[in-house]
């Protein structure tokens, strides 16, 4: 149906339904462009991108260089009209900017000038957002800060996890990327300049992000909690051993602040037939599922029907 030529380019999980979406509406994908195989888990066994795989199975060609900065000739030989880029993970060159007559547009997961960077889905849980969504925008050289070309938002559950939003989005990004086609197409689509008073940044989680700090209010914690599931993982130790919290709680007892003064954040101020209350700035924060280190992710309440490690008045650090 669509003759252009386009190249997508994208790696992680939010690019697949990007991809397959353009494929299903009959946009002619002519170059996938991915970061290499990567050898992943114990064993470490070399595992595709998962837009390569989606290529693969469409006949589409593949290129994978290790470094786009200083290979990217294969992407100008194809003389694309268009270059459609999702969470592809390095910046790409002006000379490939520069190449295709209907730009390079990117699918970026917030409604920017928020959030620029390489973890917006994270931020927008970790800050307690009630809404985010996806911006359709021109790349430029300088990060997320080209003009936007279309948005679709999206309010946030207070219980998402940061997993689930991101598939959201995902799916969100796919829908939002097919929606502005035709305009961009047409060349009758906006071209919106971003607020520069309004920018905020997302930069990748840093480990010293994923330790909880108990001396916080507890809604921040689980904002923490959540925002960091499934991956990175928030984490804190006990006996000097990791400690991964996957779910949790925030206490609403009103006694609680009152009850629990006298001890010190991260103290263990209770342990319930199915989680773990641990005091924190301004009451008790309620662990439901977590990760001791070595062994399997869990309820709470399954470990605590086997060997109990954690006791009331010990602390978290």
């Amino acid at each position: 149906m669509n003759q252009l030529k386009i190249v997508f380019m994208g790696t992680a999980t939010f690019s697949e339904a990007v991809l397959k979406n353009l494929i299903q509406h009959d946009y002619n994908i002519v170059q996938v462009v991915s970061q290499p195989d990567r050898r992943v888990g114990r064993k470490k066994e070399l595992k595709m991108p998962e837009v390569k795989v989606v290529a693969l199975e469409h006949d589409i060609p593949v290129f994978q260089p290790q470094r786009i900065k200083e290979d990217y000739q294969a992407i100008l030989d194809m003389q694309p009209d268009l270059i459609i880029t999702a969470a592809y993970g390095q910046m790409i060159p002006q000379e490939v900017l520069d190449c295709p007559r209907l730009g390079c547009i990117n699918v970026h997961a917030s409604l920017l000038p928020k959030y620029r960077g390489g973890a917006p889905v994270h931020y927008a849980i970790l800050n307690g957002d009630e809404k985010t969504g996806v911006t359709i925008m021109y790349m430029v050289k300088k990060m997320d800060a080209g003009n936007i070309i279309y948005q679709k938002e999206t309010p946030i559950s207070y219980d998402e996890t940061v997993g689930e939003l991101y598939d959201r989005l995902s799916t969100l990004g796919a829908e939002a990327i097919v929606e502005a086609m035709p305009a961009i197409i047409e060349g009758t689509n906006a071209s919106i300049p971003q607020d520069e008073s309004k920018v905020t940044y997302s930069p990748v989680i840093s480990r010293e992000q994923e330790k909880i700090d108990f001396n916080r209010p507890a809604i921040e914690i689980y904002n923490h909690v959540r925002g960091l599931n499934p991956w990175p993982g928030a984490y804190t130790t006990y006996q000097g051993k990791t400690v991964k919290i996957y779910q949790g709680l925030v206490h609403n007892c009103p006694n609680a602040m009152t009850h629990h003064a006298h001890q010190e954040p991260g103290t263990i101020v209770k342990i319930f037939k199915d989680a773990i209350g641990v005091k924190v700035q301004d009451g008790v924060y309620i662990i439901t599922e977590f990760q001791l280190e070595g062994k399997k992710r869990m309820l709470v309440k399954d470990y605590l029907n086997g060997h109990n490690i954690f006791e009331v008045d010990q602390k978290f650090e």
